[in-house]
């Protein structure tokens, strides 16, 4: 069938019939639009400028350790629209991505024979050192790092002084994290072993503050976190709060003790005898030593300028939890290592811990029944609300739905009979009722309406004519009905 056929045979067809099949197309219509919005992917890409390799893996490790739907290409992750500032600043917090370090295989891909062996020596230095950085963002509690390579140099001129090959290591640590000693130590051990001729002592580690983190002083935050522990494994989390005081010494000092002491007695006997005879003209002097054997201590001690001097120790304790004091406080100097002889104070006292705490802990173990039914609230809201729109709109609803048909079907009726006798109208209206009635004779032409309504008994014209629509009379006529009206 062809397309003006079909539409010839839509004109033909009666006005409900029309009306079905524009609903049913604009269903079809809607349906269709629906189809294409839902099945459009209108995911936005989440980085403005490509990713590399290994960025785009830490992007979607941590998209998929936070349960976000995405969508991986080549160099970018797709993510939706109301969702990409959300997680860009999630990203940016935890440090995601890291900057891209060219490793030893990206900076000698594209070494060739010609090029100069100055280049080449400070593109494997790089190389190295990206490396070397690579490997140190894997550690506990390191969130970045960056190393920096001094080669040796043995001086231009004959008297110029040698120079070793030293290291400098940057590290950005994450939120909340600490280097122990052993840590910053291994961290230097591993540069040094990274890059040949490099000692250990070379190599210069500081974090994010400008401090150098130096593995030979004792640092007051190790003892802190290992008390903090050892006592939150003992005790639970939250009922003690440890805090640890260093002071330095703030001087360097050099003392060298020689002691000594003999084996038996004394060290060292010496004795003279002096004589002289006038009358003889005789002098004589006897003189005698002995030595009787001694033992020599020698003690040669060097304090350096951050060398701990006095430790503080305070740990505090919730009241409500009815802990052993002596004992808490004999365990907590054994793990700070407190030496009384250098003069280091512990302190352990009972106190009442601020509500604050107890009333966040409280409300962060909500019942499971009050998260559930704070979880399906909003669903309920509107399934309630859509109930009572349905119960209070379905009556007027229904009753302009059947005022419409009819309607229709009123004046689908009144044009079939337009150039029926008005008999034939009286009968063919007598079953109906008077609005449907009047709804018909208005459609009428006005002498066959009159003819029609003069067929009717006085009272049920009388209530058709009642219900016969009354258009609105302008206040100006209309210039067309005067002329035709001439």
């Amino acid at each position: 069938m062809s397309f003006a056929a079909l539409l010839a045979r839509l004109r033909a067809s009666s006005p409900r019939v029309r009306l079905f099949g524009a609903l049913a197309f604009i269903a079809l219509v809607g349906v269709a639009a629906i189809g294409f919005a839902a099945s459009r992917d209108t995911r936005v890409a989440l980085f403005a400028t490509p990713l590399r390799p290994d960025q785009l893996g830490e992007v979607e490790q941590r998209l998929a350790a936070w349960n976000v739907p995405y969508a991986a290409s080549a160099d970018n992750v797709r993510v939706a629209r109301g969702a990409r500032g959300g997680l860009l600043l999630r990203l940016a917090l935890a440090g995601v991505p890291h900057a891209h370090l060219a490793g030893t295989d990206e900076a000698l891909a594209h070494v060739g024979a010609l090029t100069p062996q100055a280049v080449l020596e400070a593109q494997t230095r790089d190389a190295l050192a990206a490396d070397l950085a690579l490997g140190l963002r894997g550690l506990d509690g390191v969130a970045d790092a960056r190393v920096v390579i001094a080669p040796p140099s043995a001086g231009v001129f004959a008297d110029d002084e040698r120079r070793d090959a030293s290291a400098s290591v940057r590290v950005t640590l994450a939120p909340g994290a600490h280097l122990s000693a052993r840590a910053v130590a291994g961290i230097k051990a591993f540069v040094a072993g990274g890059v040949a001729g490099l000692a250990a002592e070379r190599v210069a580690v500081l974090d994010d503050r400008g401090l150098i983190l130096d593995a030979d002083a004792s640092d007051g935050n190790d003892v802190q976190a290992a008390l903090q522990g050892a006592l939150d494994a003992a005790f639970g989390a939250g009922a003690t709060i440890v805090r640890v005081h260093r002071e330095p010494l703030g001087e360097a000092r050099d003392v060298r003790d020689v002691r000594r002491a003999a084996l038996s007695g004394s060290v060292a006997r010496s004795s003279s005898d002096e004589r002289y005879a006038s009358n003889a003209k005789k002098y004589s002097k006897t003189s005698a030593s002995e030595d009787h054997g001694s033992e020599t201590h020698e003690e040669h001690r060097t304090r350096g300028a951050d060398a701990t001097a006095r430790l503080t120790v305070a740990v505090f304790v919730d009241s409500a939890r009815g802990l052993d004091l002596a004992k808490m406080r004999a365990l907590a100097a054994a793990v700070a290592g407190v030496r009384p002889d250098r003069g280091d104070v512990i302190s352990v006292e009972a106190v009442p811990f601020s509500d604050g705490t107890s009333h966040a802990t409280r409300g962060a173990h909500a019942p499971g029944w009050l998260l559930a039914f704070a979880s399906i609230l909003p669903q309920l809201i509107t399934a309630v609300g859509l109930v009572l729109v349905v119960a209070v709109g379905i009556k007027p609803l229904a009753s302009l739905t059947v005022r419409i048909a009819e309607s229709s079907a009123a004046r689908s009726t009144a044009r079939a009979s337009a150039g029926i006798a008005p008999d034939r109208v009286r009968a063919a209206l007598a079953a109906e009722p008077p609005h449907i009635a009047a709804a018909i004779i208005a459609g009428l032409p006005t002498t066959t309406a009159a003819a029609v309504l003069e067929l009717y008994a006085p009272d049920e014209r009388t209530a058709i004519v009642r219900r016969l629509p009354r258009a609105n009379t302008a206040l100006v006529p209309n210039p067309e009905d005067l002329v035709d009206a001439r």
